[in-house]
């Protein structure tokens, strides 16, 4: 546990005042439908839900509002303290917003593998990174920069799951059910989000149950990351390589991932994320980030079974970031082709699959 701090109720007051400006300064964001004909004649409606356009660029600047409400409301946070996350990048840009809000020195902790655009932004914003050899490593060196510095490690991976009011305050979940309420199928019958710490999938997962929905919860989950072997098997001692697709899956179990609330995995290949986030461009007329894309695989993959069952119903997901974050990685096709692969087979498939307007029983 921390100990709590004695901060000035003065400061206190500000630091949240300026936060809850900030907000008040902000509009939601946009639901966007997919038009893809073959599916919608089988009754089958598919979104995304554009966090893209928040300040910060993602989704993670939702999270990084609700961490520094929570830390500061908590007593973890005084005034000067240095802020530091373990971060791969989006939730570190957010928190460097927030920290420079407040006045607040701060520090993310990153794999050296992160894309050089998220670097930009994170000391655009003001903050400084600090660098690891792998994904694995970030904890730790967390812990030691806020101990050394007397500040306060944030831990998106801990306090994710907590930070965030489930029960309303126009979470994520409140806000995408309120979009939906004219469209055909106003109910969703499945919600797909990735998992990185796992916050989004428990706010969802909370949310629906509180309010007595029939809606279900799919995380999917890159090749690399462990939650899919978590959620199978329930041994959170479990561990993987790690993901390739930036933002998503881990290499180890986060305390905030909470499997009960998730009521289908799917677990998807990095090729395939790459292919579904250059068609999804397309598609959009811009250009998406590759989590965004494997969030795509496992809507179409739920589109096709509720296709094959005679189901109707509407699909939600999430357009997680812009891809001119990656426009040095995943949008170079050079790196793609010798970092993951050819991705061509993979996009044929997809291609296919939508040509053939959802006649494809599994593409992937």
């Amino acid at each position: 546990m921390q100990a709590a701090l004695p901060i000035p109720t003065s400061w206190l007051h500000d630091a949240i005042a300026r936060i809850e400006a900030d907000y008040q300064r902000s509009a939601d964001t946009h639901l966007i439908p997919l038009n893809l004909p073959g599916f919608a004649r089988c009754g089958i409606d598919l979104y995304l839900k554009d966090e893209s356009t928040h300040p910060t660029g993602s989704l993670k600047h939702r999270l990084a509002r609700s961490l520094f409400l929570y830390a500061l409301c908590n007593g973890w946070i005084r005034e000067g303290a240095t802020i530091v996350e373990a971060s791969s990048g989006s939730t570190a840009v957010s928190e460097a917003y927030f920290a420079r809000l407040l006045d607040l020195p701060f520090v993310a902790v990153m794999p050296r593998s992160t894309s050089a655009e998220k670097v930009a932004q994170i000391e655009f914003h003001g903050g400084r990174c600090h660098f690891v050899d792998s994904a694995a490593e970030v904890y730790d060196a967390a812990r030691t920069i806020a101990h050394d510095t007397g500040g306060h490690y944030m831990d998106q991976f801990t306090y994710a799951e907590r930070a965030t009011d489930w029960r309303g305050n126009n979470n994520i979940a409140q806000s995408m059910f309120s979009q939906m309420q004219r469209e055909r199928h106003p109910v969703p019958r499945w919600i797909v989000v990735g998992a990185g710490t796992g916050g989004t999938s428990a706010t969802i997962g909370r949310w629906v149950r509180y309010q007595s929905l029939s809606t279900q919860v799919c995380v999917a989950d890159p090749e690399g990351s462990v939650f899919s072997a978590y959620h199978r098997t329930g041994d959170a001692t479990l561990t993987a390589c790690g993901s390739r697709i930036e933002g998503i899956g881990r290499p180890r179990v986060e305390p905030s991932f909470i499997p009960s609330l998730v009521d289908r995995m799917e677990e998807v290949d990095n090729l395939a994320s790459i292919a579904a986030m250059q068609l999804l461009g397309q598609l959009l007329g811009r250009r998406v980030g590759p989590s965004t894309g494997t969030n795509l695989v496992a809507m179409l993959r739920l589109a096709c079974d509720m296709r094959d069952r005679g189901e109707q119903g509407s699909i939600l997901s999430l357009l997680c970031d812009a891809g001119e974050r990656y426009l040095c990685t995943y949008h170079d096709a050079q790196w793609v082709q010798q970092q993951l692969g050819d991705v061509a087979p993979a996009l044929a498939r997809l291609q296919q699959l939508l040509d053939r307007q959802g006649q494809v029983q599994r593409w992937v």
